[in-house]
């Protein structure tokens, strides 16, 4: 698989060009396609990057786009995870059918059964006609399960039969019907964690969690940072009717630094609020737009990118300090200085027990089930 590779690079003045000179606005568009072309990775039509964590994500999905699997995409909002979807979609057998999108967090969960499997007439107070549910709709396509983790738990039995038997009863109906949909789905949530606390299933989990695909933050890749301001500079430029010349070393080094809670989202708003604001020459980013003081990594931070064994010390470490918690403000992911979602999900990776953590007194030596004990200073 070939991927291109673009660096940023920087003019005399420090600044990231578009172009060697103002583009009138014929030759913006052109150039704006072109550079659209260069930063988004080969075959990859929309995802822009370089980073080896998010070639290591499309590597997945070469892997199973091929297959009928199903695939469990994992990571905070934000981050593409829809992208991804339409990636494996588009690379599959399926893909001359539909892709079939359903948020379950946007959808009450009263309704949630029908938009899914779909009601005859008076099944229910309100059903006056018919309806087909999404999965009759992806039928021989893709159904893609954003925000899986948000499904009621009263409705994932029927989710799981129909993962496992490929049929279903619209709501009022004993007609069994076959569907065959591979489906996709998405959470930012920790499903671990949810199952110990008994709001979700751990055989659907089981079902879901064919073939997942963890899709970094944006923090986690800085390199590509540089790619997507370009990328939403020149969309929001081309929309807005606007021409930049360049984005200033400044405004550069201000999104290089912070580290994006909402992740491409929060950068791609940021993008837009500054090309609304923008009359001509070079783009500058106003502080007031970013959330946040620009972020300084710790020591502690900076530290965990070490080898693997490492990591694993000072995760150990951090659970050890906070009594096996994860999450909040005195847990683990904090002391770490990372999103508890990423450290459950090295967590998962690295086979640790966090649970072996929690206990009433905390003693200067812990161990986990994978490596010798550490020593905590």
């Amino acid at each position: 698989m070939n991927f291109t590779d673009v660096a940023a690079i920087e003019n005399r003045d420090g600044d990231f060009p578009f172009s060697g000179v103002v583009p009138t606005d014929d030759t913006m568009n052109a150039d704006m396609s072109a550079e659209d072309q260069i930063n988004s990775i080969a075959g990859f039509a929309g995802i822009v990057g370089q980073s080896s964590a998010l070639r290591e994500v499309l590597q997945q999905v070469e892997m199973v786009a091929g297959t009928d699997s199903t695939v469990l995409l994992l990571g905070e909002t934000g981050t593409g995870k829809e992208l991804i979807a339409r990636a494996i979609h588009e690379r599959s057998r399926r893909r001359s059918r539909a892709l079939v999108r359903v948020n379950c967090a946007a959808i009450p969960g009263g309704l949630l059964e029908s938009e899914l499997f779909g009601h005859e007439r008076g099944a229910f107070t309100g059903a006056i006609t018919q309806k087909i549910g999404r999965f009759e709709v992806a039928d021989q396509g893709s159904l893609f399960l954003d925000e899986i983790g948000d499904i009621p738990l009263e409705l994932q039995p029927k989710l799981l039969r129909v993962l496992q038997e490929r049929e279903l009863e619209r709501l009022g109906s004993t007609v069994t019907r076959k569907v065959n949909v591979r489906v996709i789905a998405a959470t930012h949530r920790n499903l671990d964690e949810m199952i110990h606390e008994k709001q979700f299933r751990s055989d659907l989990y089981y079902r879901l969690n064919v073939f997942p695909i963890y899709i970094p933050p944006l923090r986690e890749r800085p390199q590509d940072i540089p790619l997507l301001a370009r990328h939403f500079v020149q969309e929001f430029a081309r929309r807005m009717n606007k021409t930049v010349e360049a984005i200033s070393t400044k405004a550069m080094d201000s999104l290089a630094l912070y580290p994006w809670p909402g992740n491409i989202r929060e950068l791609q708003n940021v993008i837009e609020r500054s090309l609304v604001i923008h009359q001509k020459g070079t783009l500058s980013i106003e502080r007031c737009f970013l959330s946040g003081q620009p972020f300084h990594r710790s020591p502690l931070r900076q530290s965990f990118r070490g080898s693997a064994a490492e990591d694993r010390k000072l995760i150990d470490s951090a659970l050890a300090e906070a009594g096996g918690r994860v999450s909040g403000p005195s847990g683990a992911a904090a002391m770490l200085g990372i999103p508890a979602s990423t450290l459950e999900s090295k967590i998962r990776a690295m086979n640790i027990n966090k649970y072996s953590f929690k206990t009433s007194v905390r003693p200067s030596l812990r161990t986990s089930r994978i490596h010798e004990p550490v020593e905590l200073l």
